[in-house]
C-alpha cells in the first residue's frame, strides 16, 4: 500500500549539478500550463482573424465573455471604488490561473500544484505586497492609519493596535493556508479511497463486488472536488479583492 500523501512528493526529473538546478514535476506541471494557454490563446487569435468572429460568436467565445463579466460583476461588489474596474486584468488572471492549476490537478497521473504550502503563499504574499504598495502610493502616511481605528482613545489603541497589525501579517499565511489545506485534504480523500476500492477488487468470491459502493462514492466526490477547485479560486478572489477595498478604505 502506497500512502495517500505520496502523491505531493516532489519528484526529480533530471538534475543539473553544476548549476545546482533540478526539474522536478512542479515545474513540468507549470510548462505543460504555460504550452496549453498557448496554444488556446493562439486558436482564439487564428479564429479571431476570421469574419464574423463578432457577429456570430462561438461557444469558446462566449463562455469567457460569462467569465470575464462575472469576474467584473464580483469586482463590482466587493470594492468600493470608482476606479476599481482597473483592477479587472489582475484579478481576473488571478482567477483564470488559480482555476486552471486547481482543476489541471485533478486529472489522474498530474501533479496538484496549488497543493504545495510554498507556491500558495508565495502567490498570495506577492499579490497581497504588491496591494500594499499600491495603498503606500496612494495615501503615503495616512496609509498607517490602516492600523489604527478611528474613534478609538489612546490607551485602547495600546491594545487595538498590536490585534490590527497581527491580522494583517497574517493575512497573506491564511489566504496560502485556506487554499493548500482545501486542494491537499479533498486529493488524499480521493487517494484513500482509490486505494481502497483497489483493495477491495483485489479480494476473492463475491466480496469483490463490495468495490461498486465506494466506487460510486469516488465519484462523486471526484465531482465534488470539481466544485471546491472552483469555490477555492472563488474565495481566492474574493478575499483579493475585499484587501483591494480596505486599500480604497482606509479606517
Amino acid at each position: 500500500m502506497y500512502s495517500p500523501l505520496e502523491q505531493f512528493i516532489l519528484l526529480p526529473v533530471a538534475n543539473f549539478s553544476t548549476f545546482n538546478f533540478s526539474i522536478n514535476n512542479i515545474i513540468i506541471t507549470f510548462l505543460v500550463c504555460l504550452v496549453l494557454y498557448t496554444i488556446f490563446f493562439l486558436s482564439i487569435y487564428t479564429k479571431s482573424n476570421k469574419k464574423n468572429i463578432f457577429l456570430i460568436p462561438n461557444r469558446t467565445q462566449m463562455f469567457f465573455e460569462n467569465l470575464i463579466l462575472n469576474i467584473s460583476s464580483l469586482i463590482r461588489d466587493n470594492i468600493n471604488s470608482t476606479t476599481k474596474q482597473k483592477f479587472l486584468p489582475i484579478v481576473g488572471t488571478i482567477f483564470i490561473f488559480i482555476l486552471t492549476l486547481n482543476l489541471f490537478g485533478i486529472i489522474p497521473y498530474t501533479f496538484t500544484i496549488t497543493s504545495e504550502l510554498i507556491i500558495t503563499f508565495c502567490l498570495s504574499f506577492s499579490v497581497f505586497v504588491g496591494i500594499q504598495i499600491i495603498g503606500l502610493k496612494m495615501h503615503k502616511i495616512k496609509f498607517f492609519s490602516l492600523f489604527f481605528p478611528s474613534g478609538v482613545s489612546v490607551y485602547l489603541a495600546l491594545l487595538l493596535v498590536p490585534i490590527e497589525l497581527i491580522s494583517f501579517i497574517f493575512k497573506p499565511v491564511s489566504l496560502s493556508v485556506r487554499l493548500f489545506a482545501n486542494m491537499m485534504a479533498g486529493h488524499t480523500l480521493l487517494k484513500v479511497i482509490a486505494g481502497f476500492i483497489w483493495l477491495i477488487m483485489g479480494s476473492a468470491g463475491w466480496f469483490s463486488l463490495l468495490h461498486l459502493f465506494p466506487l460510486f462514492l469516488l465519484v462523486v466526490l471526484f465531482g465534488l472536488e470539481i466544485g471546491v477547485a472552483v469555490i477555492q479560486t472563488f474565495v481566492f478572489t474574493v478575499l483579493f479583492c475585499i484587501y483591494i477595498n480596505d486599500i480604497f478604505n482606509l479606517h
